[in-house]
Parts: C-alpha cells; structure tokens; sequence
C-alpha cells in the first residue's frame, strides 16, 4: 500500500506526440518519440509500443506520461518521460485524453 502523498509528487501530464523514429539500437522493439509538452516545450522518451502502433498514427496523438522522473539512458538515447499505457495480451494500448486538451495540462 503507499499513500496519496506519494501519488502527489508525480508530475503527470498530456502531450502532443510531434516525431517518432524507429529506435535500432533499443534491445526490445521501440520508438524514439518527441512528445510537445507546451510550456515544459519537446520531451524525448523511448516506448515498447512498436506492436500495436505506426509512427505515421502516432504523430499527432495526444498521449498521458510522467514528466518528473529522471533522464533514463536507453543506448545513446536519453528519454526524459515515461509514457503511460496498459499492458494487454496484444501489446501495450496508450492512455490518452478522450477529448483534446492543451498540451502540459496536468493530470490529478
């Protein structure tokens, strides 16, 4: 069990994705995605998510990640946000807003 103090000090947030790139030099199948966060500006991050998702579908996607956690070194590429999704049999399925809101709005 953990308390909602612990829930606080995530730093969660929507943001727009506006690149990806396939990630050779990842160990498992992933994307190298640059995610628009408004005024947190561009955070990189490398996602699994290769299986259910096409680079060409996720540009423009708006996405749910944690923003606060520290740079995590994948290969020679640093992903500064965990993007959040559910683990299902098929693959990993994206969370996201269900209606369009502004990029850097905050999660709670």
């Amino acid at each position: 069990m953990t308390d909602f103090k612990n829930f606080e000090e995530l730093d969660i947030r929507v943001g727009t994705v506006v690149d990806v790139k396939d990630f050779e030099k990842a160990r498992k199948p992933a994307y190298q995605l640059w995610i628009d966060f408004g005024k947190l500006g561009i955070k990189k991050s490398s996602a699994q998510i290769t299986t259910l998702y096409q680079k060409e579908e996720l540009i423009g996607k708006q996405i749910i990640a944690v923003v606060n956690f520290s740079p995590r070194q994948i290969a020679d590429f640093f992903s500064e946000v965990l993007v959040l999704g559910v683990y299902n049999q098929a693959g990993v399925v994206l969370l996201k807003p269900d209606r369009k809101v502004e990029n850097g709005e905050k999660i709670g």
